[in-house]
């Protein structure tokens, strides 16, 4: 399937593991030009040069903390710098603690905010203009079925998660007009170092071993397995192309089945 991809230039957001690199890979793979960025270097660069062994597509690199006005305009700028405008942006930084309510201080509640919720509504307003000025543009934010479903244990993630599912649909009505497609995806457990983190946490938590809940998560999807970041990743770049060109304002859940509502 041809997807129309090529020459285009995107910035993932969280690019250097897990399912934005996954994104970073596939879409470099389409012949994309792709900026990643992260906090740490030493990662983003060994994943840089581990994509562009397979893809052949040189991967530029930006270190900068999205949690934070300056590092999202750091992150823009470099992107730019390197590769010129930006026509696709996968915001995919960020995450928040397992956690009950009464566990959870002010300070890790700001953390999840700045980093989840403000870094994807800044990177989408400090891209979105120029999308919309050259007529064609794709804002993809993955952010998880935790929106769709509240949890006790994992309440500042589903109040976080559930915020974006909003600022994504707002956004898709307010750029579609100028053909810049707003849509989420959200993931299921997919095994990444995020998921493994997540376990950990719960663990403690519950007392359950990591084990055993991998062993429910997987229960409960339909084709008995979590998910894969190029699962996800495969999602993400149809919805980047001009094949999903009447696709805006989505909000996609990648989870086997998992999810089961009229």
């Amino acid at each position: 399937m041809e997807l129309n991809l090529k020459g285009k230039t995107a910035l993932v957001t969280g690019g250097s593991q897990g399912i934005g690199r996954a994104c970073a890979e596939a879409l470099a793979g389409e012949q994309v030009k792709v900026a990643i960025v992260a906090r740490n270097h030493n990662i983003l660069s060994e994943t840089a040069e581990s994509i562009s062994r397979k893809t052949g597509k040189k991967i530029v690199t930006v270190s900068a903390d999205i949690s934070t006005a300056a590092g999202v305009e750091s992150a823009i700028l470099g992107t730019a710098q390197e590769l010129g405008k930006i026509d696709i942006l996968i915001n995919n930084a960020g995450s928040a603690p397992m956690g009950r309510v009464s566990e959870l201080t002010d300070a890790v509640w700001q953390e999840a905010f700045d980093l989840k919720v403000m870094g994807y509504v800044r990177c989408a307003r400090a891209i979105m203009d120029d999308m919309r000025k050259q007529g064609w543009g794709r804002i993809i934010n993955i952010i998880g079925r935790g929106g769709h479903f509240p949890s006790a244990n994992y309440i500042s993630g589903g109040a976080m998660n559930a915020a974006l599912l909003n600022v994504t649909q707002a956004l898709a009505e307010e750029c579609g007009k100028d053909n810049v497609l707003v849509n989420a995806v959200n993931p299921t457990a997919t095994d990444t170092g995020r998921w493994h983190s997540l376990v950990q946490q719960q663990a403690k938590i519950t007392g359950n071993s990591g084990a055993e809940i991998n062993s429910r998560a997987k229960k409960a999807v339909p084709l008995g397995r979590i998910g894969k970041p190029e699962d996800i990743a495969n999602m993400v770049v149809f919805l980047c192309s001009d094949k999903a060109g009447f696709i805006n304002g989505a909000l996609v859940d990648i989870d086997g089945g998992q999810s089961r509502a009229l």
